[in-house]
């Protein structure tokens, strides 16, 4: 399996148009460049590609995928490989349980990484600059779907105000959590479907490996090869080295009372190292000293809002991915893989379609929705789960829960934070979604109806 062109015959043909240059944007037009589509258009309404963030986890059903797609090589060579996980108890620093897992390249081809979001979205971003099919049309945000079918037609608008409409053979939208695509195409469908506040916010900050240098204790996680995760009653920090161990990142959940007491649509914030400290006074002076060590005005938080699931992802020739179909809580750091998963499978099927017609458009970007709804939705509702049980005050169920820890330490049992839970592992990690695409497409194609669900009549 690799990125060679696809197999149909309409691989140079297509239009295609993606909203978003997010992963899953940029994922998806290296996977279109790659399978010999040679006129993919990315819009998105940032005015400049200045990749910022925080860390971010590398999986190895991820990996596979930036493997394929030949850009892996550049951002390994700033990652960490990881081979262990030590999950504690983030007041008293007690170790819960610790999970050895050494062999994951082993077991799975590809390595578990952590890295810098700006390495990831740097390297997908310079490889799609590298192809001649990719064109980037920077400060252009959508403003409207006009028609779904039987070709896209989509209104974007620059940022100095002027609009124009924009023909495609194919749109699809990585526009994220906010999507405007996704609401254009429920109202086209009849359905209501809002983003939903979970209550909880995250805290993202960085550690300089200077700032750390004085500190043993300190230093001896950032040399490691290990995350590590403090949970506490609603909270918890998960922490790892990133960017050629020179940075620690941490990255916390605590529920959400900055943003709740000012509501706006406002998703990410400066947030205060004062709120931070005294969100975080009970833990552990370990993490007490690190959370002192960030300097004010460096402080990042963000809410996180997700949205039920949706009665569909594809109407005519509009598909959704990513964030903007399935946003999910981070508890299985999951989100980025997904979303580059769903491009790398949507450049699969359409390399695939036997024409070029609009209802073979539909029907391949249906396939699409059938190879990844049940998967995405199955880790989104396993990531709320993992959140809901790392996150037990004190009770029956969390003495229940850490007995459960104690007991992980076996090798090969499950854990309860299912991030770290090899089960899990397994299900995620040894997926290719190319793969089962390239092997799935036809016969799903061929039970398809030939009138496609969603069409204009």
């Amino acid at each position: 399996m690799d990125g060679q062109p696809g197999t149909g015959p309409v691989a140079r043909d297509l239009r295609i148009a993606i909203i978003g240059a997010g992963m899953g944007g940029l994922g998806c037009a290296l996977a279109l460049a790659k399978k010999g589509f040679s006129d993919v258009h990315v819009y998105e309404d940032a005015s400049g590609l200045g990749f910022v963030g925080a860390g971010i986890q590398l999986a190895p059903n991820l990996v596979r995928v930036l493997d394929r797609l030949g850009c892996w090589q550049g951002i390994e060579a700033e990652a960490t490989d990881i081979v262990e996980t030590s999950i504690r108890d983030g007041c008293s620093n007690e170790e819960l349980t610790h999970v050895h897992m050494p062999d994951i390249r082993q077991k799975y081809g590809h390595p578990h990484c952590t890295g810098h979001r700006a390495s990831l979205a740097g390297g997908l971003y310079e490889a799609c600059k590298a192809e001649s099919a990719v064109t980037f049309h920077l400060g252009h945000t959508l403003s409207s779907i006009d028609a779904f079918e039987p070709q896209p037609v989509f209104t974007v608008t620059t940022r100095e105000g002027s609009s124009r409409q924009v023909t495609a053979d194919v749109l699809l939208a990585a526009d994220g959590v906010k999507s405007v695509a996704r609401t254009h195409l429920m109202k086209r469908l009849g359905a209501t479907v809002d983003v939903e506040d979970t209550g909880q916010a995250a805290y993202r900050v960085m550690l300089p490996r200077e700032e750390m240098a004085a500190d043993p204790e300190m230093m001896a996680l950032l040399d490691s090869n290990q995350v590590t995760r403090w949970i506490g009653e609603r909270r918890h920090w998960i922490c790892y080295p990133i960017a050629s161990r020179t940075i620690y990142n941490m990255s916390s959940i605590q529920p959400d009372i900055n943003f709740a007491s000012a509501p706006s649509m406002t998703y990410t914030t400066k947030g205060s190292k004062d709120a931070m400290l005294k969100t975080f006074d009970d833990f552990c002076p370990l993490i007490r000293r690190m959370l002192d060590l960030v300097p004010d005005g460096e402080v990042c938080e963000w809410k996180l809002r997700v949205h039920k699931p949706l009665p569909a992802w594809v109407h005519g020739s509009v598909a959704l991915m990513g964030d903007a179909c399935h946003p999910t809580l981070p508890h299985l750091n999951q989100g980025a893989s997904m979303a580059i998963e769903d491009g790398a499978v949507l450049a699969e099927v359409l390399s695939r379609a036997p024409s070029s017609s609009a209802d073979t458009i539909n029907k391949s970007l249906r396939v699409y929705e059938l190879l990844r709804k049940e998967r995405t939705t199955t880790l989104v509702n396993l990531a709320a789960h993992s959140g809901r049980v790392l996150h037990l005050g004190e009770g029956k169920a969390k003495e229940e829960r850490d007995r459960e820890f104690a007991a992980s330490r076996a090798e090969g049992s499950s854990v309860p934070d299912k991030w770290a839970s090899p089960d899990v592992q397994k299900m995620i990690y040894s997926h290719d979604c190319m793969l089962e695409a390239a092997e799935k497409f036809e016969m799903l194609f061929n039970q398809l109806d030939q009138a496609p669900v969603g069409s204009e009549e």
